[in-house]
């Protein structure tokens, strides 16, 4: 009996050594698995290592650039102050000259139209009222051929 015991205890050991080996195994294919997802994981890190790098020096061209539209769009929005300002200048003086040459145009227009010696006996008829872009445009002609004929009128 003592042979069979020792064969089943041999036997065990086997079994079990073979298990032992076969775990053993199993875990040399993981660490190796783990090896090759630390290299792929230290890749992806160099990577993105890389692209921050990258990301860094184009945020700081992009802060360049907003110092720089920023400079420019001040120095624009200060002309184009200065050009408001101009125009409405322009545009008050522009002003004066129309309510002058409305002045001329109404100093220069008849009172009364003359009326004809046949129409003596009819009633007078209302005299045609003339818009004042008309009498502005009427002033400017007449100011136009004066100048024209010799030398400035007003």
């Amino acid at each position: 009996m003592s042979h069979v015991l020792g064969l089943a205890i041999e036997s065990l050991v086997a079994v079990l050594l073979m298990l032992t080996i076969g775990y053993c195994w199993l875990l040399n294919k993981r660490l190796q698995r783990l090896k090759a997802d630390e290299h792929s994981l230290k890749a992806t890190i160099a990577e993105l290592i890389t692209a921050t790098e990258i990301a860094e020096r184009a945020i700081g061209g992009l802060k360049h650039a907003v110092r720089d539209v920023n400079e420019n769009l001040g120095n624009q929005l200060d002309a184009a102050t200065q050009m408001s300002a101009l125009l409405k200048n322009q545009l008050a003086e522009g002003d004066h000259v129309v309510r002058r040459l409305s002045k001329i145009a109404l100093a220069a227009r008849p009172s009364e139209p003359a009326q004809a010696p046949t129409q003596a006996a009819a009633p007078a008829a209302p005299a045609p009222r003339v818009s004042a872009a008309h009498a502005v445009a009427a002033a400017a002609e007449a100011f136009t051929e004066r100048r024209r004929a010799g030398g400035l009128a007003a």
